[in-house]
């Protein structure tokens, strides 16, 4: 039998295990969650808490983790990596991707996005709804695209940043890594690594690092 264990059983999580069943990949599908009043999610059950996936490694030979933090979701990518568990591609049956995209391990693809010709999308990455990436961009590890995002052709978008929901990115321009990008925001020009930017063009508002904003 084939079994999945999703770490993380909030929203991100829910929507990743109905993508992950529409697939129909998996005999088994499981939830790891710290919540310890979790029994079971929308039909799956919740086997254990975050920090026990070592336990399950006999049992479940695919593991992806749904969690929306950039840098923790890499970082238990790497875990589960090292100790041998395999990490799939998660993508909704109803998107668009180009046969010539490169998608990475732990990266999920959900219902109505659009990923054109040869873009590069990194490992754990979370290309969320109705969300939209032109051609020959890179997108880096652990970048989370919101729903409604779109990205013009030949952008890269450095590791861990996030494009919240609506924010749109002119083609032919670098964003850095570490850098947050508001709601509704319109970016237009290159973005250095560990900011915030907002508004429409965005500016700068805030720096920050991961320990929070400086």
């Amino acid at each position: 039998m084939s079994k999945l264990m999703i770490l993380g059983a909030g929203g991100h999580g829910k929507v990743v295990a109905e993508t992950a069943e529409l697939m129909n990949k998996w005999d088994e599908i499981a939830f790891l969650d710290d919540n310890i009043e979790l029994k079971e999610v929308n039909g799956y059950k919740v086997i254990g808490k975050l920090k026990e996936y070592k336990l399950y490694k006999n049992g479940y030979q695919y593991a992806f983790v749904a969690i929306g933090d950039n840098e923790l979701r890499l970082n238990l990518i790497n875990e589960l990596l090292k100790i041998g568990f395999k990490i799939p591609i998660l993508i909704h049956p109803f998107t668009s991707i180009s046969d010539k995209v490169h998608l990475g391990k732990g990266s999920v693809i959900m219902a109505g996005a659009v990923i054109n010709t040869n873009s590069i999308i990194g490992k754990g990455c979370i290309i969320n709804t109705s969300s939209s990436i032109d051609h020959d961009c890179i997108l880096k590890d652990g970048v989370h695209v919101s729903p409604g995002a779109h990205i013009a052709g030949n952008v890269i978008v450095g590791n861990k940043t996030w494009l919240c929901i609506g924010t749109s990115l002119i083609n032919d321009i670098r964003i850095g890594n570490n850098v947050i990008v508001a709601s509704g925001a319109s970016v237009i020009k290159d973005i250095e690594d560990d900011v915030l930017i907002a508004g429409v063009p965005a500016r700068v508002i805030k720096r920050h690092n991961i320990g929070g904003i400086l």
